[in-house]
């Protein structure tokens, strides 16, 4: 994933300028023997461990390394990456395995390799620092800084030669001009902290429906109307845009549900979707979803069983409910800790048959060992998974892709839908089976709080729309998993668990994708415990990392150590903004605990970050949602009496993206269950801030009320 920021204005030194362009590269060779051992074998990250025996004297990012350059007054040569990323590997073997790199390495710098995943802190600081330095940026991510971790060069990808001499002129130009070098890296840490301030917007006005309709008509012109998502290669899976979007649609503006759902299909019957295994890779290098990047990330197949899930519940299209269960099957197979979390991600590369590792090779089929393994059936499966030009994508290699529906192809070979279905499944089964002969992709097992509850959300919106029990029992063991290891007595999170160990205190996203998972599982589940322990995460994010200034969110807390700067993030990406989860999550709130400020903190957020709207839609797309929860009804729906589940379930199945579900056997403490209880009948409140309509008896009847808005 790469992202963009403009350019400042800041003139780089000339060497500083040496910018380099990513060149391909021989596959890497299994490493069987190990010469060299580092500090890294002391990790548990996967991705800090595939590098423990490179030559490099790396070590991982802690106080006592910094200090130490500080002490022998080197630079500081930062490498930022995580396991499943690709170029990662690439660099590590053309570079960090090479012994004359290493020497020079070794000698010059301190040098510290952080996985980004588990320091998503220091990577938006040195991500920030090299889109300034060159426009651009992804991972790996090489920076150098000067002792005291403030940046003055940077790259991405760089091959052997061309880095050796990097290294040689930044040695030469550290010792040698250091004053213009520590002038160069103290304007850039300014602007660093420049591109991350935000103001308190107190005098904005509320933002309109109006204006909101401006500003996605704008960002229409950017829509694949045809193959879905935007009219761009690479493309990435966006749910929070397309979330947002179904929400908009089924609300305020209709005619924009035919884009949603063209993009919704189009990913599901792209090579991106894994036909064989289920779940989604990371993104598409082309325009129709074809050919992905093919690591396996636990944050985006959480986000896409909940899209999937609420476009399943909105549309009763079949085929969303058909990607929500394969896509949980993947992560239940693959990503599943024994203890109920959830690991991080599959890495894109594998072993190929002459035992090289490549990127795919455990998803592709040639068109002979589809026939060898299909017999009969292949025709038809050829036709439906685009075994031909369509479907080809390079040396003889075919990425399984839909450019057809289930009607189509069975009209065409006279069988109904059924037989359709049962037949492909049977050849998919076949692939299968055969696929796991193959080396799988390494697994970064590392869990991670904030993936878990982007994950568990998915999980609880799976069951409330689909109504499987086995996805509420995956949801609560994820939930008491996350009770058991990650939270403290003092409400605080840890980040990571690794090897029955959890480390790293945990950032805003964690706060703020746990909150909302327990509020969500809260309301299928009507167990106050997880209520308060998302209230206790609340109040503990206003008291650590509350911003009073600006009234938005640090993206660490208080008791971190303070780097450059403390990160305020608001623009959402793949990922939504942390900031934009809190504040729906401030909201939501707000309906349950009306007196406690919650809903004046969400909009002030909101006022923050308005401006931004206009000008860019896409990168705001969650904070949209805020808009439309402050500017339509939302219902706060509470159900009281002993059937309060059963009618809950019947209420949560439907799709009501502007309310909150509580409910209790009998009085409960929420304001919204005091005084409602009459014994011998379940009781169903439909109400707007407080104010409720006369008391229902069914699911049928709260939906009519609704409607009759």
């Amino acid at each position: 994933m790469y992202r963009y920021h403009p350019q400042m204005n800041y003139r780089p030194l000339t060497i500083l300028l040496l910018f380099l362009h990513l060149f391909g590269c021989a596959p890497k060779k299994k490493e069987v023997n190990y010469k060299h051992t580092n500090a890294l074998i002391h990790e548990t990250s996967p991705y800090l461990l595939q590098h423990a025996h490179n030559p490099v004297n790396w070590e991982a990012w802690k106080p006592e390394v910094l200090a130490r350059a500080q002490k022998e007054d080197k630079p500081i040569l930062i490498s930022i990456g995580y396991a499943a990323c690709h170029w990662c590997h690439v660099m590590e073997h053309e570079c960090f395995e090479d012994e004359q790199v290493a020497q020079i390495m070794n000698t010059d710098f301190i040098n510290i390799k952080i996985d980004r995943e588990e320091r998503p802190d220091v990577d938006q600081i040195y991500m920030d620092a090299i889109q300034l330095m060159s426009g651009n940026g992804g991972w790996p991510l090489n920076i150098v800084a000067l002792p005291n971790g403030k940046p003055f060069w940077g790259a991405t990808y760089v091959p052997k030669q061309n880095w050796i001499k990097s290294l040689q002129q930044l040695s030469d130009l550290y010792k040698n001009e250091r004053p213009r070098v520590e002038e160069y890296a103290d304007k850039l840490s300014q602007g660093i902290s420049a591109i991350n301030l935000v103001e308190n917007k107190n005098d904005s006005a509320e933002y309109t429906l109006k204006q909101l309709d401006t500003s996605v008509t704008k960002w229409s012109e950017s829509f694949d109307t045809y193959l879905g998502g935007y009219k761009r290669a690479p493309k990435f899976m966006m749910p929070n845009t397309w979330d947002f979007l179904l929400h908009y649609a089924t609300t305020i503006r209709p005619e924009l549900m035919e884009y949603v759902n063209t993009t919704l299909t189009r990913m599901a019957y792209g090579g991106i979707f894994d036909h064989v295994g289920g779940g989604f890779s990371r993104y598409a290098v082309d325009t129709k979803w074809h050919v992905p990047h093919f690591e396996k990330m636990l944050y985006d197949n959480g986000q896409l069983v909940s899209l999937y899930a609420k476009a399943y519940a909105s549309t009763q299209n079949d085929l969303y409910k058909k990607v929500v269960e394969e896509t949980i099957n993947f992560v239940v197979e693959e990503l599943k800790d024994e203890n109920g979390g959830f690991y991080s991600s599959l890495d894109a590369d594998s072993l190929d048959e002459n035992g090289n590792l490549e990127e795919g090779a455990y998803y592709v089929w040639t068109e002979a060992d589809l026939k060898r393994l299909l017999g009969e059936e292949f025709p038809m499966f050829s036709e439906f998974y685009s075994i031909n030009s369509y479907g080809l994508w390079e040396d003889g290699k075919y990425v399984l892709i839909r450019d057809t529906s289930e009607a189509e192809v069975a009209k065409k070979y006279g069988i109904s839908r059924t037989e359709l279905k049962n037949r492909l499944q049977v050849s998919l089964n076949v692939l299968k089976k055969e696929r796991s002969k193959r080396e799988k992709p390494r697994l970064d097992d590392k869990i991670l709080t904030s993936w878990n509850g982007l994950m568990l959300t998915g999980l609880v919106d799976a069951y409330r729309y689909l109504g499987d029990d086995r996805y509420l029992d995956l949801a609560l063991k994820n939930a008491q998993f996350i009770e058991k290891n990650m939270l403290r007595e003092d409400n605080s999170l840890f980040r990571n668990h690794k090897n029955g160990k959890s480390s790293i205190n945990a950032f805003l996203e964690d706060y703020a994708t746990i909150i909302e998972g327990f509020l969500a599982l809260y309301q299928v589940t009507f167990d106050d415990k997880w209520l308060e322990h998302a209230k206790n995460l609340l109040n503990y994010t206003k008291v650590h990392f509350l911003d009073e200034k600006s009234k938005m969110f640090f993206f660490t807390s208080d008791q971190d150590q303070s780097l450059i700067r403390r990160s305020i993030e608001t623009n959402d990406n793949v990922i939504s903004a942390s900031n934009s989860i809190m504040a729906k999550n401030l909201l939501k709130f707000q309906k349950l605990y009306p007196n406690e400020g919650h809903g004046i903190l969400a909009g002030q957020m909101l006022a923050n970050v308005q401006e931004e709207f206009d000008r860019s839609a896409s990168g705001y797309a969650n904070w949209l949602h805020l808009v439309l929860y402050k500017t339509i009804n939302f219902h706060e729906i509470a159900v009281v009496g002993d059937n309060h589940k059963e009618i809950g379930k019947d209420i949560a199945s439907n799709y009501l993206p502007n309310s909150i579900l509580v409910g209790s056997a009998k009085e409960g403490n929420l304001e919204l269950l005091k005084n409602r209880y009459n014994e011998n009948e379940t009781l169903v409140y439909v109400c707007i801030e407080g104010a409720c309509k006369l008391p229902v008896k069914s699911a049928e009847a709260v939906l009519q009320q609704l409607k009759n808005e």
